[in-house]
């Protein structure tokens, strides 16, 4: 930890002075065509119409690189756009993505090709919460951060958040399965990236295997019990033992949880309480980011917890701004050469999955 910790600070360092490649001024056409391909820089960023997506766009197209942003609803995708080109920032162009359609997937894949002839930048972002909930009866039970933060709102929001079936599946197929797509079909463009490409997975605290040192103090300061992440030990180990780990594993541990849900059996087989679809999608992808980065030693995969964000998929009872949120993915996506990959971050910084 203290060896990754020491190279991801100098490798910060020069991610924040990031080469131009062209002017924003040109505009999208004559950016991908300005002749000038080898200091520019290529991404794609999956989920990218509002919230952190659209940030970390922003963000990315601020410091020089060419910026694909993608969403389902093609409406919102193109006014996400404008919004952006109204900040003067013309280096980003649309393109439509639902990361549960292969064909939708194909379809980018084949427009960066053609468009761009490689990628060099993918954050996968797109996400959903995998909840059904009354916004009215969430609003009355009036929670402070401090209880949602600590725990205490677990229990007291059960009667307005419901995990259903439909709603398990959907996030499970966006959550994981989506950006496993995504990835596999978007890997041989990035592996023409000259300087070995970054991909970078929007991960979430709920995912974690262990109790951090944070979790403790907060444990102690609210008198609540000790508890993991995921209560199941036999999943915590299946998914923390990169030695053993398979994407067919991964992939045993989601229909398991689906056939527990099914069954009404969560509690009782040791999955979480609170957004348990939502926790099990971004633990399984933090695994399949340590296999992919495995696989791929010249990439450079990291997944990242952007930290308490107010954003929709909290019902906006985050305690961070939308631009401190997207340090992390945006960090992340503009290490050079060298950098760390197989690690997981709690937002700019190496922590233990």
């Amino acid at each position: 930890m203290e060896r990754k910790m020491n190279q991801l600070n100098r490798f910060r360092m020069k991610a924040t002075n990031p080469e131009i490649g062209s002017s924003h001024s040109q505009g999208v056409v004559n950016m991908a065509t300005s002749g000038n391909k080898k200091l520019e820089r290529y991404a794609v960023v999956t989920g990218a119409n509002k919230g952190i997506g659209l940030e970390t766009v922003r963000q990315l197209a601020k410091s020089g690189v060419m910026v694909v942003l993608t969403a389902r609803d093609e409406k919102r995708g193109m006014e996400a756009v404008a919004s952006l080109q109204k900040l003067g920032l013309f280096n980003v162009c649309f393109h439509q993505l639902d990361v549960q359609s292969p064909e939708s997937i194909a379809s980018l894949a084949e427009f960066m090709e053609n468009q761009f002839g490689r990628l060099d930048i993918l954050v996968n972002n797109a996400g959903v919460s995998g909840v059904v909930t009354d916004q009215d009866a969430l609003r009355a039970l009036n929670i402070d951060s401090s209880s949602w933060l600590s725990g205490k709102a677990t229990n007291l929001v059960q009667s307005a958040i419901k995990t259903t079936n439909e709603k398990a599946e959907e996030c499970l197929s966006i959550n994981y399965y989506g950006c496993k797509r995504v990835t596999d079909t978007l890997l041989p463009l990035l592996q023409l990236s000259p300087s070995g490409a970054n991909i970078v997975n929007v991960s979430s605290l709920r995912g974690e295997l262990m109790t951090t040192a944070e979790d403790i103090y907060i444990i102690c300061i609210s008198y609540l019990s000790p508890a993991q992440r995921i209560p199941n030990e036999h999943i915590r180990e299946q998914l923390g033992d990169l030695d053993t780990l398979t994407e067919e594993k991964i992939d045993r541990i989601v229909v398991k949880f689906l056939h527990d849900l099914k069954q009404d059996a969560l509690e009782a087989n040791g999955w979480q309480k609170m957004l348990p679809a939502y926790s099990i999608s971004k633990a399984t992808l933090n695994a399949y980011t340590r296999l992919v980065a495995k696989r791929y030693p010249n990439l450079r995969i990291n997944c990242v917890h952007p930290g308490y964000v107010k954003t929709d998929i909290n019902w906006h009872t985050g305690t961070m701004t939308l631009e401190e949120g997207a340090e992390g993915p945006v960090m992340l996506a503009l290490l050079p050469e060298g950098g760390p990959t197989g690690c997981y971050f709690d937002r700019t910084e190496v922590a233990e999955f």
